[in-house]
């Protein structure tokens, strides 16, 4: 799964200096790169279930379009409803951002109750919520992000220490050379899967490259569910969290790097004209 904390900052900062604006190339890899978390958080919960010794059928496969279309009904119906509220009580942007820590507890606490009847997936409610609370109330949601970001600061500091702590060196010693080659060749397959879904568009080579670049770093996803299998007691769960943990060291420091250093190269930046059509420097 592509992670958020490497993209998403770097693909706003293409947004504010107009870094492929013509083709809207940032806005479309922040939209491609939600969605592919979802599907990879979904398909990940499918094959848990298998690892658990439970069947993996057809319907497995077919819960993950249901998931996805129920999760982003229900965000969409929450982020609507939080603004109503918001715009109608007024209180201090701490209590809403309480008011919505919540809320995003309450999808992903459903997804789990409504498990043994129907697919719905939280992280894709709690997503829709924020996208729908910022398309109906842009002004809080603007304000509310910056409070997100300092507790993001917190968060990802214990996230990924708590991570750490579970990671037994001994099984990186004994499989170290292999799972690098694992994750290296994976890393190849998607780079070539992002290119190979972009050769009917507008896209130039240059533009392709790049999305393929920005498709590679993994760190928070990877960090939240690797060690979801060592918890549950599955055969290999060590082996699973510490790829997992070896693939944030190898790839989030790589795509960020790669990101800064080629898009003034790979992503052209739209030239200003007055109204002489001379460009504007």
């Amino acid at each position: 799964a592509v992670s958020p904390a490497v993209v998403v900052p770097r693909m706003i900062k293409l947004i504010d200096s107009g870094h492929g604006d013509n083709k809207k190339i940032p806005q479309m890899i922040l939209a491609s790169a939600s969605i592919d978390d979802v599907y990879v958080i979904v398909l990940f919960y499918a094959f848990l279930q298998l690892g658990q010794g439970e069947n993996f059928s057809f319907s497995t496969i077919l819960n993950v379009p249901i998931s996805i279309l129920l999760g982003v009904l229900l965000g969409v119906l929450m982020g609507f409803l939080a603004s109503v509220f918001f715009k109608k009580v007024h209180m201090r942007d701490t209590i809403k951002v309480l008011i919505i820590f919540a809320l995003g507890f309450l999808a992903v606490t459903l997804e789990d109750v409504l498990s043994s009847t129907i697919a719905m997936s939280g992280l894709l409610a709690v997503m829709s919520f924020g996208i729908s609370l910022n398309m109906n109330y842009q002004v809080l949601s603007e304000r509310l992000v910056v409070k997100f970001e300092k507790i993001w600061v917190i968060s990802e500091i214990m996230l990924f220490v708590l991570v750490g702590a579970l990671v037994d060196v001994n099984v990186l010693l004994d499989v170290g050379l292999f799972a690098i080659l694992l994750i290296i060749i994976s890393i190849t397959f998607r780079m070539m899967g992002v290119y190979l879904s972009l050769l009917k568009t507008n896209l130039n080579s240059k533009e392709k490259l790049f999305t393929a670049i920005s498709f590679t770093p993994k760190a928070t996803v990877q960090a939240a569910i690797g060690a979801i299998p060592l918890s549950l007691g599955l055969e290999h769960g060590e082996l699973i969290l510490m790829v997992s943990v070896l693939a944030i060291i190898i790839t989030a420091p790589f795509g960020a790097i790669l990101m800064d250093k080629t898009y003034q190269k790979l992503v052209d930046k739209p030239v200003k004209l007055d109204k002489t059509n001379k460009k504007v420097l």
